[in-house]
C-alpha cells in the first residue's frame, strides 16, 4: 500500500477512536455554520441557477437535499450544486501555507453523504475534521500551484479521505476510494490565471463531487488505480514530486473565517482600506501598497487585475478591492457588479496605486498577513498597517462575529436560527438540519 494512503487511513482510524470535544468541536461547528451562511448568499447566483437548469430535476439511488430548497438530487449532483453555493462568493474560510486553499470546500460532500445515508452529525463532523487535517497538511508540504495545478486537486484527496471515514470503509475500500477520487481529478491552474470565469467558483465543488461519486462506487467494491501516489505515473511523478506527509490533528484551529468576500490575501488590505476610508479627507492623489510576493502572484501582477471584467476576477484583484474600499467602504457581495468595473473614479484610483513587495513581509507570511497602505490626498497623508485581520486564527471569529456575518447575508431571524442550530448541532439529526435549511427559502419567498 502507498505510504501516503496508509497514513491517511491510520489518521482516519485515530479520529474515529477519539471523541470530538472542546475547542476543536466548537471550531468545526463554526466552519459548518459559516459554510451554510455564505451558501445562502450565493443560492441565486448565476452559476447556481445555470447548474440547476442543467442538472435538475434528477433522481438516483442515493439522493441528498439541495441547500435552501425541498429539491433532492443524486448525492454527487447535490454536492456539486451545494459546493458551488459555498464557494462562489469567495466568502468561505481559508488556510494559508505553501498552498492557499479553502478547507470548507470539503463540507458540502460530508453533509450530502450524511443526508443520503442517514448518518449522525457527529460522524459527519469527524469526516469534516479528517478532511481539514488532510487538506491543510497537504498544503504544508508542496505548492502544486507553482507546477501549474490548481489547489482544488488537494480537495480531491481530502474530501475522499473524509468520505472514507464518514462511510467507515475498510482498508481495501478506502484505498480504492482514494485511487478513484484522485486519478481522474487533477485540476489545471488555468482556472485562476488571467481573466477568471464562473468556473473559478465551481471547480472545488467539481472536485468534491467526483470524490462523492468515487465513494459510492468504492463502497460497493469497485477497485481503483494504485499505488496512486508512488506509482510510475502516480501523483508524485505527474503532479507534486515526492513528499512525506505528516498529517497534523486539529488543523481547523489554524484556518481563518473571512470577514470580507475577497480572496484571502486581500483580507488585510480590505481591512486597512476600510479604516482609511473612514478618516480620509481631500482628493486622493496617490496610493502606495506594501505587500508580499504570494499576494503579488495571485491577486496583483496580472494586467486583468487592474481592469477586471468579471466578478470572479474582481474579488481576486487587490487593486480593485483597495480602490473600491477607499472610495466606497467595506466590500460586500454587491461590490463585484459590472457597474463598478466601468466607474471612472475607481479606475483612475487603480492607476494611481503602486504595489511593492517587501522582504520583511515575505518573511512574515503565512503566519501573518501583512499589508501597509499609504494614501496621499491634497490635504493629508494617512498610513494603515494590518498584520492580522479579523477572522485570522490569531484574531479569531466568535459565534457573535459569525452571527453578525450571517445577518449581513440573510437577516437577523434566519441568521439566529442557523447559528443557534449549529452551536449544538452534534445533538441534532441530519434531517433536522435540512428541514431548517429548506425553511429558509420558504420564509424568504
Amino acid at each position: 500500500m502507498d505510504t501516503i494512503v496508509k497514513k491517511i487511513i491510520e489518521h482516519s482510524n485515530d479520529i474515529l477512536d477519539h471523541p470530538l470535544s472542546g475547542e476543536l468541536l466548537d471550531e468545526l461547528k463554526k466552519r459548518v455554520a459559516d459554510s451554510l451562511v455564505v451558501s445562502f448568499g450565493a443560492m441565486r447566483s448565476e452559476p447556481v441557477v445555470l447548474e440547476k437548469k442543467a442538472l435538475l430535476p434528477a433522481n438516483g439511488k442515493h439522493n441528498a437535499h439541495i441547500y435552501f430548497s425541498n429539491e433532492k438530487a443524486p448525492v454527487d449532483t447535490a454536492t456539486f450544486i451545494n459546493g458551488t453555493m459555498t464557494r462562489y462568493l469567495d466568502f468561505n474560510d481559508t488556510y494559508l501555507s505553501k498552498e492557499a486553499l479553502h478547507p470548507s470546500d470539503n463540507i458540502p460532500p460530508m453533509l450530502a453523504i450524511g443526508d443520503a445515508f442517514g448518518l449522525s452529525i457527529m460522524q459527519i463532523l469527524k469526516g469534516v475534521n479528517m478532511a481539514y487535517d488532510v487538506v491543510c497538511s497537504l498544503s504544508d508540504v508542496v505548492s502544486i500551484r507553482d507546477r501549474g495545478w490548481d489547489h482544488v486537486t488537494y480537495d480531491s484527496i481530502s474530501s475522499a479521505s473524509g468520505l472514507g471515514l464518514v462511510l467507515n470503509l475498510d482498508e481495501t475500500k478506502f484505498e480504492n476510494l482514494l485511487g478513484l477520487a484522485i486519478n481522474n481529478n487533477i485540476s489545471l491552474r488555468q482556472t485562476r490565471a488571467g481573466e477568471l470565469s464562473m468556473w473559478k467558483g465551481c471547480t472545488a465543488a467539481n472536485a468534491t463531487r467526483n470524490s462523492v461519486f468515487a465513494a459510492v462506487l468504492a463502497q460497493e467494491g469497485l477497485s481503483g488505480p494504485s499505488p496512486i501516489f508512488e506509482g510510475e505515473f502516480g501523483f508524485f511523478n505527474q503532479v507534486s514530486g515526492a513528499f512525506d506527509l505528516d498529517i497534523t490533528y486539529g488543523k481547523v484551529l489554524k484556518t481563518m473565517i473571512k470577514n470580507y468576500p475577497v480572496e484571502y490575501h486581500a483580507m488585510s488590505a480590505a481591512e486597512a482600506a476600510e479604516s482609511l476610508h473612514k478618516r480620509l479627507r481631500g482628493v486622493i492623489q496617490g496610493v502606495t501598497v506594501e505587500t508580499f510576493e504570494v499576494a503579488n502572484k495571485i491577486i496583483i501582477k496580472d494586467p486583468e487585475k487592474r481592469r477586471p471584467r468579471t466578478r470572479e476576477t474582481a474579488d481576486h484583484s487587490m487593486p480593485f478591492i483597495i480602490a473600491y474600499t477607499l472610495l466606497h467602504g467595506a466590500p460586500t457581495p454587491d461590490t463585484f457588479q459590472e457597474s463598478f468595473f466601468e466607474e471612472k473614479n475607481l479606475l483612475d484610483l487603480i492607476d494611481k496605486t503602486d504595489f511593492n513587495v517587501t522582504e520583511k513581509y515575505n518573511e512574515m507570511y503565512p503566519e501573518y498577513l501583512p499589508v501597509k497602505i499609504t494614501v496621499k490626498t491634497d490635504r493629508i497623508e494617512e498610513v494603515e498597517e494590518v498584520k492580522v485581520p479579523k477572522g485570522h486564527f490569531r484574531n479569531p471569529y466568535s459565534w457573535d462575529d459569525l452571527e453578525r456575518k450571517a445577518q449581513s447575508l440573510m437577516g437577523e431571524e434566519r441568521a439566529k436560527e442557523i447559528i443557534d442550530f449549529c452551536k449544538s448541532m452534534e445533538k441534532k439529526q441530519i434531517d433536522d438540519l435540512f428541514e431548517l435549511l429548506s425553511q429558509e427559502v420558504s420564509n424568504k419567498n
